[in-house]
């Protein structure tokens, strides 16, 4: 029976943190040795007027060379208080590399956004990806991201997976 980390490369974007202090960019991941990534943001309850952005990036390099948008449409997420929200929420938008909820600050939540591999310009050497959070305001509000990347192109255990942090 296969388990679920056999397929998976867990890596941290940022490590929890108070928002309220500085721009907050995640590490960049590398989506070349897998077809997607599922970028988990989850925050605690701050004050209302402090809401996160939540904005997605691609570039060439770890570096983040050549770094530009990344687009997306969908988001799911959690709001509330998290013991009582059973099911996540999709959330449409046009396509933007960022998202922000209007009265996310006072509440927990989870957002999480998947890129696939073929999302990004491949074209022109793009497989590198990352999750920022900007300064959210004045106040303390506590938040983290994860990268979970999936469907490995190569290998199937988890000392095998290529690592996405390079």
């Amino acid at each position: 029976m296969a388990r679920m980390i056999d397929g998976l490369q867990i890596c941290a974007g940022f490590d929890p943190v108070n928002m309220a202090t500085a721009a907050n960019s995640g590490d960049w991941v590398s989506l070349k040795d897998y077809e997607s990534c599922l970028v988990v943001f989850y925050k605690g309850a701050g004050t209302a007027g402090d809401d996160p952005t939540l904005t997605l990036e691609q570039a060439t390099a770890a570096a983040g060379t050549g770094a530009k948008a990344l687009n997306f449409t969908r988001i799911y997420h959690k709001q509330g208080t998290l013991t009582s929200v059973a099911q996540f929420t999709e959330v449409t938008q046009a396509a933007a590399n960022t998202y922000t909820d209007a009265t996310s600050a006072e509440i927990a939540a989870i957002w999480a956004v998947e890129v696939k591999a073929d999302e990004l310009d491949v074209g022109g050497g793009f497989y590198f990806i990352r999750a920022s959070v900007a300064d959210i305001g004045a106040n303390a509000q506590l938040g983290a991201v994860l990268y979970i990347l999936g469907k490995p192109r190569y290998g199937n255990a988890p000392a095998s997976l290529p690592t996405a942090i390079a």
